[in-house]
């Protein structure tokens, strides 16, 4: 897919880009979206701070951040952030594989770039339910290996 750049900056992780592609694309054609351009950042906690501090004056690591530059709710011309690290530990905390909590938090961001949203509880159970319908299908599909700890 080339309107979609992803960089890796957390080096504790092997991360296999040509399958984070096909997962972009997958997603992109179940949902019927256009990307003009999306450039998926795979960084530390530390950076996610950074980032996470300086734009949105939130003093905390997260485990996503995406900023939309569309004005288009099917158009997708934006940046997400995910700390793996974070994405690690959410891994573990929710029992699953760390492949899985990748493939949800990619799913996660660009759910957000065409307007869902997890202020409240009733936003969050929607959108849980859209990643769970998209993630099984993903899943039942395709084999796709985004990522491994490398320690």
């Amino acid at each position: 897919m080339k309107n979609l750049s992803v960089t890796v900056t957390d080096k504790h992780f092997a991360v296999n880009k040509l399958q984070i592609h096909k997962l972009v694309n997958f997603i992109k054609n179940y949902l019927s979206l256009k990307v003009d351009y999306l450039e998926i950042n795979l960084v530390s906690s530390s950076e996610i701070l950074e980032i996470n501090t300086e734009h949105l004056n939130h003093n905390y690591t997260t485990d996503i951040i995406t900023f939309n530059y569309s004005e288009i709710m099917d158009v997708i011309d934006a940046e997400i952030f995910i700390s793996l690290h974070d994405c690690l530990n959410n891994s573990k905390r929710f029992k699953c594989s760390f492949n899985d909590e990748l493939k949800r938090l990619i799913i996660h961001g660009m759910l957000h770039l065409i307007g869902f949203d997890d202020k409240t509880k009733k936003e969050q159970l929607k959108m849980r339910k859209k990643e769970n319908e998209l993630l099984e299908i993903i899943n039942v599909n395709s084999n796709l290996r985004l990522s491994e700890y490398a320690g």
